[in-house]
């Protein structure tokens, strides 16, 4: 049955790789697993391709309190880069004593510039089109806007630029099934990573069965 399916849909990890190899269509596509839960290898690729994204880089080795603090100022952003999701594994440094702690967690710093923000956008691409875009408002007195840190989903109107951001980075990364998280500050649209495990809480905030949805898409062979 593999070796004659057209397509494969939702191969684990291990198998992926196996049928990108043999030549066998899958879905999501093989770049789509590459970069999953991979900040450094997401940064990477943005940062080739020229995505707009807040300023980031990546410390390794020996002294990386004295590398980070010669290239950022209090207060930034700091990541765990590899596995982290959810909110878990974000940090906002504002002290030497905060950037202490972080670079005990970790021997590769993930550090971003910090925009000061109070929401931003998912926007879910599937197949090339935008399947569904929402804001994520975090609470009161939290920098992060992810629903596990407390923030709420508002189905308000999305600006047509970050639609057209989103499905320009996903195709540029070849990236088919993607929630792609983009801010704006000072009027300027960032792109701050990618998911492909994204949540489904803002498909059922908006009364949109995501299952139904994936089904109709298969059976019309539009992904």
């Amino acid at each position: 049955m593999i070796r004659e399916a057209q397509k494969i849909f939702y191969p684990s990890t291990f198998y992926a790789d196996m049928f990108a190899a043999m030549g066998k269509p899958i879905f999501p596509s093989i770049h789509t697993y590459r970069f999953v839960q991979d900040k450094i290898k997401q940064s990477a690729l943005f940062e080739i391709l020229d995505v707009p994204r807040p300023r980031t880089r990546v410390f390794y080795g020996r002294r990386l309190q004295e590398k980070i603090l010669s290239r950022f100022a209090f207060p930034f952003i700091a990541k765990i880069p590899r596995g982290s999701a959810l909110g878990r594994g974000i940090f906002l440094i504002r002290s030497k004593d905060d950037l202490g702690e972080y670079c005990y967690l970790t021997k590769t710093a993930y550090i971003q510039e910090y925009l000061p923000i109070d929401r931003d956008i998912r926007v879910v691409v599937i197949g090339g089109e935008v399947a569904h875009a929402y804001w994520r408002i975090a609470v009161e007195g939290e920098f992060r806007t992810n629903l596990g840190c407390g923030a709420r989903i508002s189905t308000d109107a999305v600006p047509g630029h970050a639609r057209t951001l989103a499905l320009d980075t996903a195709r540029k990364c070849g990236w088919n099934d993607v929630g792609i998280d983009i801010c704006i500050c000072d009027e300027k649209f960032y792109v701050l990573e990618a998911n492909m495990k994204y949540g489904k809480a803002g498909f059922v905030q908006a009364g949109i069965d995501y299952y139904r949805m994936m089904e109709g898409k298969i059976r019309n062979g539009e992904i």
